[in-house]
């Protein structure tokens, strides 16, 4: 891997580290507030569901226009959103300013990982993808280690709106670091097909066919949805749970983020260096996930949380590369972005059902059955979803032989 491309995986990890702080801030200062965890999910609700209603529209824009100005974009006006949110919190007051700045910047981060996932072949097409996706993903990762630790050390000397504008400075240097990769690599993607003559609606149907028509795609699509019913209820009540039901400090909160973020860099350096096949990599992020959901929500101990809660987050990034291989083996290269949107989109529209399903079931008493119940549905899903493509292929072996 060039050296000049290591200014892109910074922009990445800026951006991430950026985005996390956003993250950190809301579900932590929400419940600070208004000490009631079904604010928390509401407002986890309505921070996470806009960001994934996009995905196909942004989709369709990476099929007609150059992604790389598209990622740009994104963090151009995160940036923008960070201090327009900040000046309408000191205009008006309210603690909505936050929610709304984090569902816009979310949407934006939409438009920007849509971009990624188009550029990524495009840029490493040389090298093994599992082994880039890997480490694009080990850059989030160390967003993650380090965005808690420093939103709760920032915290700890300023109000959340500082916060806040410290963050937009993220997304703008992160601009900054790919508009020096783009000068030193000179990358130049290649040439846009042009669009179709057609209903304006074409890219969503052309991408919809896909979903249903191309082999394995509904597979993938329903494990990733089904694992994120456990990650989305994870993070809806991962501040109420440490904070709340077990009593623990914010910093304990922020501890244990990083912890999270700790173990997923070390299990995705395994995946880059291991060379597994993608399906086992897949069988065993998807069951270490459902046992860290049973685990967290039954559990009564703090200790016992974290455990489960370690596993989650340690292994969804390892499903993610499973995911993301998966899809760039089945989804035509000419079609990707506008197919690759609408699959975000079914992949992640359990994440905040999973923020309402914690609104309505917001007693102390009900959110650990709720995580139980939701690792199950999920471990279900998975087990439904594997007996069906198992006899899917026995039945086409059948007709074979025939």
């Amino acid at each position: 891997m060039r050296v000049n491309h290591y200014a892109f995986f910074c922009s990445l990890f800026v951006a991430r580290l950026a985005d996390q702080i956003l993250l950190f801030l809301v579900p932590l200062v929400v419940f600070q507030t208004t000490h009631d965890v079904s604010w928390s999910g509401l407002a986890f609700f309505i921070e996470t569901l806009p960001r994934y209603l996009v995905f196909p529209f942004f989709g369709a824009l990476c099929d007609r226009f150059a992604p790389l100005r598209l990622m740009r974009l994104s963090q151009a006006v995160r940036a923008l959103a960070c201090f327009g949110g900040i000046a309408a919190y000191v205009l008006f007051g309210g603690i909505g300013w936050l929610i709304g700045l984090s569902a816009a910047c979310g949407v934006l981060t939409s438009q920007g990982l849509v971009a990624r996932e188009v550029m990524l072949p495009q840029i490493f097409s040389t090298q093994q993808i599992q082994r880039v996706l890997a480490y694009s993903q080990l850059a989030d990762q160390l967003g993650f280690v380090l965005g808690p630790m420093l939103a709760a050390l920032l915290l700890g000397l300023w109000h959340w709106e500082s916060v806040v504008a410290a963050t937009g400075v993220l997304f703008l240097a992160a601009d900054a670091a790919l508009f020096l990769w783009q000068r030193l690599s000179g990358f130049r993607a290649p040439a846009l097909a042009r669009a179709p003559a057609g209903h304006w609606t074409q890219p969503l149907r052309i991408a919809l066919h896909h979903v249903w028509t191309l082999p394995g795609l509904k597979k993938v699509i329903m494990l990733a949805a089904a694992e994120n019913l456990v990650i989305g209820v994870t993070l809806a009540t991962s501040a109420a749970m440490v904070t709340g039901l077990h009593a623990q400090s914010s910093r304990d909160y922020a501890g244990l983020q990083t912890a999270g973020a700790i173990a997923t860099v070390l299990v995705l350096l395994t995946v880059a260096r291991a060379g597994w096949p993608a399906r086992v990599l897949g069988l065993v992020a998807f069951v270490t996930i459902c046992a860290g959901g049973v685990i967290a929500g039954a559990s009564a101990a703090p200790w016992g949380y974290a455990l489960g809660f370690l596993l989650i987050v340690g292994f969804d990034k390892m499903f993610n590369v499973y995911i993301r291989s998966a899809r760039l083996q089945i989804i035509p290269p000419e079609d990707y972005g506008k197919t690759i949107g609408v699959a975000i989109l079914l992949n992640n529209m359990t994440q905040p059902l999973a923020g309402l399903l914690v609104s309505v079931f917001s007693a102390r008493t009900q959110t650990g059955p709720l995580i139980v119940a939701l690792s199950l549905t999920m471990g279900g899903i998975g087990a439904a979803v594997s007996l069906g493509a198992a006899l899917l292929r026995r039945r086409r072996a059948l007709l074979i032989e025939e």
